[in-house]
This record gives structure tokens, sequence and C-alpha cells, in this order.
């Protein structure tokens, strides 16, 4: 029996990560994994809400060999042989089974909402199984003890607030105690099954299934006639987390600068169902067939991972913390991959249960802080799955799915921005899930997504409700689904950020995260 301050269980980049912070706190920790690094993992593909987030936790943690990790220029520079890809934005084309795609004169069935003003500030997709190396290297460097090959099988918690986990390593027995416990381990993780805590639901969003793989030969649409559109996007819509939206569903596709691109489908039950997804590989060209352009583009593609298929995407735990434990949000919860809310969930998850390390430095992490970190954990991802369920219900009316995206490009840009400026306050909640206006919004849109289409009052709703957070010029008409990065809009919202315009723009003109004039 060895004794640790915290034992974390999976060594994806999250547990690393918090291994890392511990270990700059004077904890001594354990990282315990069951497989072996390098290993395929999904969830890969940021945010500027994400990479602003790591940065701070770099910063805050004296860890600067992660700063390259935070944009794609620098990433490139420095950790080259560390595999990502470039993210300028989000890109969505909306489809009808059986119907080729193509541009309308309108751009009424697209949507281009950019993230960066350029490919050196821009987003990036982590090749997991590169990303989560290189993290895990950077916690053992820092001194914490990592143990790959691990079976865990029992966790018994004491009347001391510490735990004692058992398993086998190599054929040999296998136990430690710790003070705390942290699982990183994904939905219906190990401390969920082995602490027998009971998995609840998500009322407002539909039952869905997923396939996915990677693959290489995945045709960029602007080399496509069929997606060619007129004018200059505000960046390559290829360069982005592309989302081909259709009735019952969605599918992504994420580039890698190695040649590889992730793609799957996420589809309600109901579609899953008439697809017959879970015969997995074998359904692929079904899908396929159904939207024309789409297989156009994957005619000549070739998997080069196994397809993993997966009954039942959502996951949600009924608790996430306990006397001597915790999960982080991703092993608490986990909604959809629909835009990109798992690294950021996951990253304020750490950035809170980090801020417990360091307030409970030489005792044992428990209390109030704890229970709340639990409670805000639970509360977001319920938050977050009313917000994309309704965006399920509103994929078959594209005009409507592009209006309620705009809630979520709102407090996304609303955030990043308040943290730009050092107030972190003005956006506590992930997706702006503290703001009553802004979620009355979103249960208005719920309750009417099959209005009639003509009845405009569904945009005018949308308006209104993000107008305290709208700073990205969204929901301009004359735009026509194309908004580039445009830091005038910030400026002329400036007061939504307690500042003057002669204030902000003073800022933007010497922050390094500008690089536009104004």
């Amino acid at each position: 029996m060895r004794d640790f301050d915290i034992a974390i269980i999976g060594s994806g980049f999250a547990g690393s990560l918090l291994a890392m912070i511990a270990r700059r706190l004077d904890y001594s920790v354990i990282l315990l994994e069951r497989g072996r690094h390098p290993r395929f993992a999904i969830g890969e593909s940021t945010s500027p809400l994400a990479n602003l987030l790591l940065e701070e936790l770099a910063r805050r943690y004296d860890l600067p060999r992660l700063l390259p990790f935070t944009s794609y220029g620098l990433w490139q520079r420095t950790y080259p042989q560390v595999v990502c890809g470039l993210k300028r934005g989000f890109t969505f084309f909306h489809h009808e089974p059986g119907k080729p795609w193509c541009a309308l004169p309108d751009r009424s069935n697209q949507l281009a909402v950019a993230a960066s003003p350029c490919d050196e500030l821009a987003d990036t997709h982590w090749l997991r199984a590169d990303v989560d190396q290189f993290f895990v290297h950077e916690a053992i460097a820092l001194g914490a003890e990592y143990q790959d090959e691990t079976l865990l099988t029992e966790a018994e918690p004491s009347t001391d607030n510490d735990m004692t986990l058992r398993g086998e390593r190599h054929g040999s027995s296998f136990a430690v105690r710790a003070r705390f416990v942290i699982d990183a381990t994904g939905p219906r993780g190990f401390l969920s099954r082995t602490l027998g805590l009971r998995e609840a639901s998500f009322p407002d969003y539909p039952a869905t299934e997923t396939l996915f793989s990677h693959f290489r030969g995945v045709r960029r649409c602007d080399r496509m006639d069929a997606f060619r559109v007129e004018g200059t996007p505000p960046y390559p819509l290829d360069d982005a987390a592309l989302h081909h939206v259709f009735p019952g569903g969605w599918m992504w596709i994420l580039r890698f600068n190695n040649g590889v691109t992730s793609a799957g489908v996420a589809l309600t039950r109901a579609a899953a169902e008439e697809l017959k997804l879970s015969e997995g590989e074998s359904t692929w060209p079904r899908f396929l067939r159904r939207f024309p352009t789409v297989e156009e583009q994957f005619a000549e593609a070739e998997a080069v991972e196994p397809f993993r298929y997966s009954p039942a995407l959502a996951y949600r735990c009924s608790v996430a913390a306990g006397q001597g434990w915790a999960l982080l949000p991703s092993a608490a919860a986990f909604v959809d991959p629909l835009f990109s809310t798992g690294i950021p969930l996951t990253l304020l998850g750490i950035e809170r249960l980090s801020r417990l390390l360091e307030d409970t430095r030489g005792g044992n992490v428990v209390g109030q802080g704890l229970r709340d970190y639990g409670r805000i954990t639970l509360e977001e991802a319920d938050w977050v799955a009313r917000y994309i369920g309704t965006c399920y219900a509103a994929m078959p009316c594209f005009d409507r799915f592009v209006a309620l995206s705009h809630f979520y490009f709102a407090a996304a840009s609303f955030a990043e921005m308040a943290r730009r400026l050092g107030q972190p306050q003005l956006a506590r909640c992930f997706l702006a899930g503290d703001d009553p206006g802004f979620r009355a919004g979103v249960e208005w849109c719920a309750g009417n997504i099959g209005a009639p289409k003509e009845d405009e009052s569904f945009r005018r709703k949308v308006a209104e409700a993000i107008a305290p957070r709208n700073i990205a010029g969204l929901h301009d008409p004359e735009k026509r689904n194309w908004y580039e990065v445009d830091l005038s809009d910030v400026v002329r919202g400036a007061a939504k950020l307690a500042l003057t315009q002669e204030r902000l723009r003073e800022i933007i003109d010497t922050a390094p995260w500008a690089q536009t004039k104004l």
C-alpha cells in the first residue's frame, strides 16, 4: 500500500493536465491508466474559449510548455511533430435526403461563423493520440507517478475521507491510498461503476447514437463543384469544424494536418434505427447514399481506424462529487459534440477543481466548495443538453437552426472577450446558463420550433434574447449567414462589457490577440 495526496484515474489530456497542476501545488500525485499511449480518443475540436482557458491555466500554474497548444501558428512553430488541424471557425451545410447540395443565392442553406481573424491565432483540432501522449509525458516530467496498463477493480472510501484503490498491473496486485481521487475516465467511468453511482438522463435531449472513424482521402468542399459559393467566405470553409446538417442529425468533419480526417454522424434514435446504425461499418455507405454530395465527398475516402459505434451518445451521472472524490465534467456527463462544447466544459471543471486544490493545500478537499463543484458541473451539463436538444428539433428547418446557433455564438464570444478583458465575472457560467433572459429565450424557442415558418417572431425573439451578449454582429440579415471576426462589432458593444468604446479601442490597439485593424 502506497499513499498519495491525489490519485487521478485516466491519463487523457484532462487527467494529465490536472496532474501537472497538482504537482505545481506540491501535491504528491499518481496518474493511473488502463491502457497505454498513444491511443485513439474522441473529443478533438477546440474553441476560442477552450484555448483561452488552457492559456490561463498554463500561466497561473507555471506550465509554459502548454502555451503553444493555444493557437495554431504557435503550435506549428513549436511542436510540429504533434498532429493537429486548423480550425478557423464553424461551417454548416444543410442537406435534404436524396438531393444534391448546391448553394442558394441567399446562402440560406449554409452558415459560416469565424472564430479567429487569421491562421496564426486560429483554434485547432487535436489528434488526441498525439496530444494526450504529450500531456502525460509533461505530467511525468513534473513528478507525477504514472502507472499504465493498470486494471482497477475496487474503490474503498474510509472514514478519514481518503480512498483506497485496488486492482492489478501486469499480473500483480496493485493498491494505493489517496486523500483525494479524481476520475478522468469519461462517461460511465471507473468511479461511476465502482461506487454504484446512479445514471440519470437529460429529459430535454433526444436519444442519440453515433458512428465514427478516422479517414484518408476525404475531399475538401472547396475543391468540389457542388460546394462552390459566390463571394469570398470569412475563412476557407473546410478549415473549420464542418457540419453537414439534415433532419434527424448531423455529421462532423475535422481535418488534421497529416492528411487524416475525423468524421462521424450523430443521429436521433429514430434515424439511427432506420439506417441500422448499430451494424457499424456496413451502415456507412448506406448513410452516404442518402446524401449524394456527401457521398461524392467520401468517394475516395478510406477508414484508417476501426469504426466505433455508440448506442447511447449522451450520459449523465446523478452526482459529480462526494467525500474525497470528484468526477471531471467529461466523466460526470456528456451531451453531444455539436458546437464543440466538450473541451471547454472539461477545462472549466479543471479550473474549478484547481482552485479548490489551491484553497485546501495541506488539507482534505471537502466541504461546500466540493459540493458547489459537483452542482455546477451537472447544472451546466443539463443546460447544454437543453440547448442542443432544441437545436436537434430545429434541424429539419435550417433557418430556425441558424437562429438557434446564435445563442451559442453570442454566449461563447462574449465569454471569451470578458476573460480577455480581465472581467470573467461577466460570464461565470457556460453558455450564459446564469442569465434568466438568455435562458428564457432558449425556452421560448424550444416551445415554438413548430410555429409557422413565416412567423418572424422566432427571429425577433432570438435577437432580443442574445442582444445583451451579442458583440459579434450576429443576426444581421445583411451578412447572409457569413460572419467574419470584426472587432468593430465588439467596440460597438463596449457597454455590454462595462467599458467605453474609447477604452476598448485602446485595449484592442495594443492587444496581442487582436492583430486586426479597427
